[in-house]
């Protein structure tokens, strides 16, 4: 199965960036094919449908390539006054966003429509990110993917892991391997290993 892992955050020492490299790394050890994407190597500006129309960019349509070639995508959402960052808000906007004339990508809902998205977030507050989370489900929900019932949280973040960015406690590790286990069992159930 394939599968993406990427986080809402380009941030050097984000802690959802260390949570997506750890749960690449369980998908791997879970016997996935994995997709490790950063978005700080996307040049992606913030969207604009004047800009839009003289051309989408050629990394919007590497990013909407991406989406679809993997039926399985686990999402790290940081939170940001109580909800997920503009930067993954955009991300969204450009991958949805239809484009003209084109037979691949007319139809914005494509790249998203049926894959199975688990949601991750870490935070240094009580919460661990769990608001970003409430507010991302329905956006996912509305461009027709399935999400995983089982979500995780992780509150302390900036005493969670060591200093290579791997999670010190089990708990936490067994929480984010929940989280792509169950993934990757829909994914597997629904796509049958091949693209969507």
């Amino acid at each position: 199965m394939k599968i993406l892992v990427f986080a809402g955050s380009t941030r050097h020492q984000s802690f959802n960036r260390r949570l997506a490299r750890e749960a690449a790394d369980l998908a791997r050890t879970a016997g996935a094919e994995v997709t490790l994407l950063e978005l700080a190597e996307l040049d992606i500006p913030m969207y604009n449908a004047d800009l839009e129309a003289r051309g989408t960019p050629p990394d919007v349509l590497r990013l909407k390539r991406l989406l679809w070639e993997h039926p399985a995508w686990i999402v790290c959402s940081p939170e940001y006054n109580g909800s997920y960052t503009a930067l993954l808000k955009n991300t969204i906007d450009w991958a949805s966003s239809p484009v003209a004339g084109d037979p691949d990508w007319g139809d914005g809902t494509k790249p998203f429509r049926g894959k199975v998205v688990g949601m991750l977030s870490a935070s240094n507050g009580r919460l661990g990110g769990l608001r970003a989370q409430s507010h991302l489900a329905p956006l996912l929900i509305n461009l027709e993917c399935w999400l995983a019932p089982r979500a995780y949280a992780l509150s302390g973040a900036a005493s969670a892991f060591d200093e290579r960015g791997a999670l010190l406690q089990a708990e936490h590790r067994d929480g984010v391997r929940g989280v792509v286990e169950q993934v990757l069992w829909a994914a597997e159930r629904l796509h049958g290993g091949a693209a969507a």
